[in-house]
This record gives structure tokens, C-alpha cells and sequence, in this order.
């Protein structure tokens, strides 16, 4: 049996993970928070951001929901393999797309004033190497673009502290990215399994983080009351 998602397509585990992931930062001082936050700078939405009451330097939070296996391994590549295989297969296209362009003087667009220096279209070239590499960068341009997640934001210390909530049993605490705390569902509440590291957000990306919150949750009350929505984040 599928199991029940809601309007948005949300599952229902998620939704509550997101709802357990509240009432933990509320118990412990992170008492401003809302659901899909956009995080600043960083393309990226949190399933829960939070800060604790205070000035723009009060402590932030952000909460990763994920309910199965394949969620976090999605988000949880490594970025480093990730750069390295783009690099290792844009090198490989341009040697191919030279070593075509040599053979198939009829490529050329003749965009240039030296016939070396033109241009090649390959859009309609049917080579099945060619296409071969071509999905596989695009793949892993994919993967770094959407799939290293994790270690992107806490290099880009998107918050004081990052945390993992899971479903319990989904993965070992090994694959846990580097930095980030685990909390993992048990029964009705959340067990903190492994602290977070301190990121110390650089100067300002509170206040922002802070009108993000603030930003999301306004939107939920707007939407929640049939308000149309006027503003866009920033």
C-alpha cells in the first residue's frame, strides 16, 4: 500500500518528522522557527530553520527531515568525488568533441576566422560514445548541483548548527555528514544520537537567516488564510 501523502505530494512521515523537529527546537531555545525555510545565499530550502528569542546573533538552527535511506543518500554525496568526476569528464568530452570535429569538417558553424578555431555543432551527431559521456556529465553536474547538499551548507555554515532527523535505524552513524547532529525518531519524540558541530555563521547571516524564518512563516499564515502571497524572498 502507497503510503498517504499530502496536497504538496509530502508524505505523511515527513510531515511529522517536520512537526517532531519543531517541538524539539521549541524544548530546547530555538523558540522562533518555521517550516520550508529558503536558506540565504544558498539556493537551498531547510525542511525547519529556527533561532533562539534574542538580537540578530542569537543561535540558529536547520533541520534536515529524512524518512528513508535513499532521502539522505541523495542529499549526502560526496561533494569532493562529485568535482572531481565533472572535471575528469568535461576533460574527456572536449578531447572527444576535438577528435570528432578533426574528422567531420561539416560540424564546423564557421564562426571564427580561422577554420581550427570554429566552433563545432554536435547536437545532431549520432555517436554513441559522445552521447554516452555527455549524460554521464550531465549526471554528475546533476549531483553536484543537487546532490552534495549536506556538505554545501555546512561549509557554507548555513546555521550555528545543523541537524539530521530521521527515522530510527535508516543508516549507521558513520554516514552522518561531517559536522551535522543526528536526531532520530523514537516513538512520540526526538533522541539527540550525535552533537552537531559549531559552524559560527559568518557576521550578519543570522539577521538574514532570522528574516527567512520570518519570511516562510508569514507565508504559511497568508496561505493558511486565503491570502494571495504578493511578496517573493529575497
Amino acid at each position: 500500500m502507497s503510503e498517504e501523502r499530502t496536497k504538496t505530494g509530502e508524505s505523511e512521515r515527513h510531515r511529522q518528522l517536520k512537526a517532531l523537529a519543531l517541538a524539539w527546537a521549541q524544548q530546547h531555545g530555538f523558540t522562533i522557527a518555521a517550516t520550508e525555510v529558503r536558506l540565504p545565499k544558498t539556493g537551498y530550502r531547510a525542511d525547519v530553520a529556527a533561532t533562539a528569542r534574542g538580537t540578530a546573533h542569537a543561535c540558529t538552527a536547520v533541520f534536515e527531515c529524512k524518512q528513508a535511506r535513499a532521502d539522505l543518500l541523495k542529499d549526502a554525496r560526496s561533494e569532493s568525488e562529485a568535482r572531481r568526476r565533472v572535471a575528469e569528464l568535461s576533460e574527456r568530452l572536449r578531447a572527444l568533441e576535438e577528435l570528432i570535429g578533426g574528422h567531420r569538417p561539416d560540424l564546423r558553424k564557421g564562426d571564427s576566422l580561422f577554420a581550427e578555431l570554429d566552433a563545432c555543432d554536435f547536437s545532431g551527431v549520432e555517436h554513441e560514445t559522445h552521447r554516452r559521456v555527455l549524460a554521464d556529465l550531465s549526471k554528475w553536474q546533476q549531483r553536484l548541483g543537487h546532490g552534495t547538499k549536506f556538505a554545501k551548507l555546512f561549509r557554507w555554515r548555513a546555521a550555528d548548527y545543523l541537524y539530521l532527523v530521521s527515522e530510527d535505524g535508516i543508516f549507521a552513524r558513520a554516514e552522518i555528514p561531517a559536522g551535522w547532529g543526528l536526531l532520530v525518531r523514537r516513538g512520540d519524540a526526538l533522541e539527540l544520537v550525535q552533537r552537531p558541530v559549531w559552524t559560527e555563521p559568518a557576521e550578519g547571516s543570522r539577521a538574514k537567516l532570522l528574516e527567512a524564518i520570518a519570511v516562510a512563516a508569514s507565508r504559511a499564515v497568508f496561505r493558511e488564510a486565503g491570502v494571495p502571497i504578493e511578496f517573493r524572498p529575497q
